[in-house]
């Protein structure tokens, strides 16, 4: 038998840790017995748990290994890290630890080292001799790093639930229109405030369904007031925005009545045409040509976008990203000092950003479709809230909620 003992330590029995981390060893063939059991008594209080795992196979205890440290478990003996060098670029060894993207630490050189720009899906990288670990992305790495394999040294901590707080990550089940939507809504909004209120940023993730609602005015006011200090999105969102501002539409249909005009299909290409002239959509607004809409707020107000491209876009605009790599790295160094993402009818932006995102980051997900807010929780974006409604309503509740909300100050 191939044994190996680890330990559980927070609120493991209200975010059933210890439910999952018993049923992931029997799911994968092995047994467990635990030695231990400490249950917190009051809501703040820890709890703490010691389990021996036994298996027949050793490639089961370390499959065993693997699946529950990413759950949290620690094992008993606090060994340091396994470090293999890459043979090549872009190539890393064959048992290589892939990352969460919960707070994840590392023992190396008799210390924890945390991994501050922590993202799913990517690689621990030791630097030797500053001593010192980051998170990489397979495409980033070159030949001779040391890159950490095996489960080993490696500590991870979940988002927990305790006892008696509804906390923000924390109140959203499953996705459905059948919710108090005003209610949700108003936790975000009191969220959204406590981050601009201590200086902290919040980053929306875009569609063109934010114009083509008619909520270009409230996204922008929301960058304007200071609720909104960065922005991702495509060619769509930052084009339509353009040609709303520019006139009155969206694909050719004005944004406040409805009416479709004639010849208005073109009216993207003519908003597309008029930034290229410019030079930038920041060349437009300082040369008086842009004047109002959500890009127009951005540069204003010094919040940074950054618009993606992708292989249906018109134009596209100036400012718009082709090369995705260098889009996403873009995306990777503005999260880093986000508080908060709210993604706002974009399926495949929102994929993209919460696969970007540690999960410390409070995230919020709205979409008319349940299949696009839950997208995120199957690809491993657990901390994500789900907002399943209309954006037309939504953003404007929002605002309405913000400025409530200052009132009462």
């Amino acid at each position: 038998m191939y044994v190996q003992k680890i330990k559980l330590s927070g609120h493991i029995i209200d975010s059933f840790t210890i439910q999952k981390v018993m049923d992931t060893i029997i799911d994968q063939g092995g047994d467990y017995e635990i030695e231990e059991l400490n249950v917190g008594k009051h809501n703040t209080d820890i709890s703490t748990a010691r389990i021996r795992i036994e298996t027949e196979k050793e490639k089961t205890l370390d499959k065993i290994l693997d699946m529950v440290t990413d759950l949290g478990a620690q094992l008993v003996e606090e060994d340091e890290v396994e470090l293999v060098a890459s043979e090549k670029d872009k190539t890393v060894p064959k048992n290589f630890y892939s990352t969460t993207n919960y707070t994840t630490e590392i023992r190396y050189d008799n210390r924890w080292i945390n991994i501050d720009n922590i993202e799913m899906d990517c690689l621990l990288v030791v630097d030797e001799k500053e001593k010192t670990a980051t998170c990489k992305p397979l495409n980033t790495i070159h030949k001779g790093e040391m890159i950490v394999v095996g489960h080993k040294g490696v500590r991870v901590k979940p988002p927990e639930k305790s006892r008696g707080k509804n906390t923000f990550e924390f109140m959203n089940s499953e996705a459905s229109a059948e919710k108090p939507t005003r209610s949700i809504i108003h936790k975000v909004a009191k969220e959204m405030k406590k981050i601009h209120d201590k200086g902290g940023k919040i980053c929306v993730v875009g569609g063109p369904a934010v114009v083509h609602t008619g909520c270009s005015p409230v996204l922008a006011e929301l960058i304007r007031e200071g609720y909104v200090n960065k922005l991702f999105a495509g060619n769509a969102l930052a084009t339509h925005d353009i040609e709303n501002a520019l006139y009155g539409t969206s694909l050719g249909v004005k944004t406040k009545t409805g009416e479709l005009v004639a010849h208005g299909h073109k009216h993207h290409l003519c908003a597309i045409n008029t930034i290229n002239k410019a030079g930038s959509i920041r060349d437009a607004v300082e040369q008086g040509v842009l004047t109002s809409g959500i890009m127009y707020e951005c540069v204003k107000n010094d919040a940074p976008y950054v618009l993606a491209g992708s292989i249906r876009d018109d134009g596209p605009l100036p400012d718009v990203i082709t090369d995705s790599q260098e889009a996403q790295q873009r995306m990777r160094e503005e999260v880093q000092d986000v508080d908060m993402v709210i993604m706002i009818a974009t399926l495949l932006h929102s994929v993209a950003t919460g696969n970007l995102i540690p999960a410390r980051i409070k995230s919020v997900c709205v979409d008319i479709s349940n299949a696009s807010v839950t997208k995120l929780s199957d690809r491993g974006s657990a901390q994500v809230i789900s907002i399943v409604t209309d954006i037309g309503s939504f953003l404007p509740i929002l605002l309405d909620e913000i400025h409530k909300l200052e009132e009462t100050d």
